[in-house]
């Protein structure tokens, strides 16, 4: 079986590969790997944080899809698919004197390809999203990094109106730019009547629906330009009845529609995208057999909340690895901070922020502040630029030796592999989507209106999946990590964040020397 042949070869690979960064997993993974491929059946495997950071594991599905049989689709972002085709691919079909054809694309080569193509999550997702046929079904497909999945997910099915969208409108509709012009004025004027927010965007209110919905009753629909019918697709669904006998399947939830506001260019977009994405994409995965590989998904090995929210039915074979013992993260949890929801928080953590700086300021490295809440996050780069001087950046790439990166959660997981391990991480609070945020609060009601645990299904997962991946490089540098969030200590789903953080060391207090220690054991 294939299973055998690659367990073997691998093996035997890894054997006489002197200086090879070993993965104590990737024969377990191959086996997995080659046994989907064989079997047709879908699976999901978690390889952990630090793994997932490192990438080391890919040699293991590279090995699989090499020495199958039949063709394989991998899905994985541009910068993954330069580091398989230049490194990992090359590397192992030399050793296995495989001449399976690469291909590299949007579309499938044709019917007598037997060879692995490689292509981007966007152009994947939306051929199958579309039903455009660019992939035959029953092709085994392999996705990578499904950590961002539902990301990559929604940014397909979301549906925009620039300004350039309206200017097209008028074009499309000469009869009705009269109704068109006054429509967009009055769009305008409500929403820029919102209190400015820190994230730019807002929900459409009622008297906005009404708006949109006048406009498009004067319209003829199927003479629209594309992009004004596909919004409409989405955005009539907000004021469908709910049918008056029940039915086995519950109807589908509202779109979530929200408008993006430029308040110095007096311009806004309108935004529309669907709430529940299981529905949606069920039957992509009855399509071909898939292997999804993310890094650490939820604490269960089953990941029932992701299979769940991406349509992943039980007939689904489920892996997770954990992280080596020797990579365990030093955790330093103080006990007695303020709770982040009050006034005296600011001033605790940036005293907090200024003793751990004095404290490793003997050792060279970078420190990185991560702070999720912006107002936040300016104030304390301008109060640590003031007294620490040029080597404090917020949000910037070029830095000193020993500098000090403030950064929120999404920038600092763009660009943390760029950037050196840092030698501290200091956390303000948990990553838990803020509420404040309309695009959050807006999920949050419709996991109300279900009546379901909106805490445990929604902003619990994506702070775990967020903290874990955004300490995996302090974690292999073996740094130091300063959670400053008291709700670790005090709340009952603390718990459940030091496990996630797991393997760890805690540790009470500082000093010097555990940061000599550090860059001691970086350099050895």
């Amino acid at each position: 079986m294939i299973e055998a042949e690659v367990h073997l070869s691998l093996h035997n690979f890894l054997r006489s590969q002197a200086g090879f960064p070993s993965w104590p997993h990737h024969l377990t993974m191959a086996r997995l790997v080659a046994r989907a491929l064989r079997l047709g059946r879908s699976a999901l495997i978690q390889v952990g944080a630090l793994s997932g950071y490192q990438g080391r594991y890919r040699t293991s599905f590279v090995a699989s899809a090499l020495m199958w049989h039949g063709p394989v689709v991998v899905v994985a972002p541009e910068a993954i698919q330069q580091r398989l085709t230049k490194i990992e691919i090359p590397r192992l079909q030399q050793w296995l004197k495989v001449n399976k054809p690469i291909r590299t694309g949007e579309l499938w080569p044709g019917d007598e390809f037997q060879g692995i193509l490689l292509v981007s999550p966007e152009a994947w997702l939306k051929a199958q999203l579309t039903s455009k046929g660019n992939f035959p079904e029953g092709i085994p497909t392999i996705i990578d990094g499904v950590d961002d999945l539902e990301d990559w997910v929604r940014q397909q099915l979301t549906v925009s109106l620039s300004a350039y969208d309206w200017d097209q409108l008028m074009l499309a509709c000469p009869q009705s730019a009269e109704v068109i012009r006054t429509s967009r004025v009055q769009l305008t004027r409500e929403l820029f009547q919102h209190p400015a927010n820190p994230y730019e965007c807002y929900l459409i209110s009622l008297s906005e629906e009404e708006i949109l919905s006048r406009l498009y009753s004067t319209l003829h629909i199927p003479t629209l330009p594309d992009a004004w019918k596909e919004f409409w697709q989405q955005f009539q669904h907000r004021n469908e009845n709910i049918p008056l006998f029940p039915s086995s399947t519950p109807p589908s939830p509202p779109p979530l529609v929200w408008a993006t506001v430029a308040r110095r260019q007096g311009l806004f977009s309108l935004h529309c995208a669907p709430i529940e994405l299981g529905k949606i994409l069920s039957p992509i995965w009855n399509r071909q057999p898939v292997v999804l590989i993310g890094s650490a998904l939820e604490s269960e090995t089953e990941a029932p909340i992701f299979r769940q929210s991406l349509g992943l039915g039980d007939e689904v074979t489920c892996l997770k690895f954990s992280d080596s013992q020797k990579s365990a993260t030093q955790l330093y949890l103080p006990y007695q901070l303020p709770l982040p929801n009050t006034p005296e928080f600011q001033a605790a953590f940036i005293q907090e922020v200024r003793t751990l700086l004095c404290t490793s300021a003997t050792s060279l490295g970078l420190t990185v502040i991560l702070v999720g809440d912006m107002p936040l996050k300016s104030q304390v780069g301008a109060i640590l630029a003031s007294e620490f001087g040029s080597r404090v950046q917020v949000e910037k790439t070029c830095l000193d030796e020993n500098g000090v990166l403030v950064s929120g959660w999404e920038f600092w997981r763009e660009h943390q592999k760029v950037l050196p391990a840092p030698q501290l991480l200091v956390i303000a609070t948990l990553p838990l989507p803020s509420l404040e945020n309309p695009l959050v609060a807006g999920r949050v009601t419709h996991y109300k209106r279900s009546h379901q645990d909106w805490f445990r299904l929604y902003l619990l997962p994506f702070a775990l999946n967020e903290l874990q991946r955004a300490i995996a490089p302090v974690r292999e540098n073996q740094g130091i990590v300063a959670l400053l969030d008291s709700r670790v200590v005090l709340r009952s789903y603390g718990a459940q964040v030091l496990a996630a953080l797991s393997p760890l060391a805690r540790i009470d207090y500082l000093d010097p020397t555990m940061f000599s220690m550090a860059n001691k054991d970086e350099s050895a």
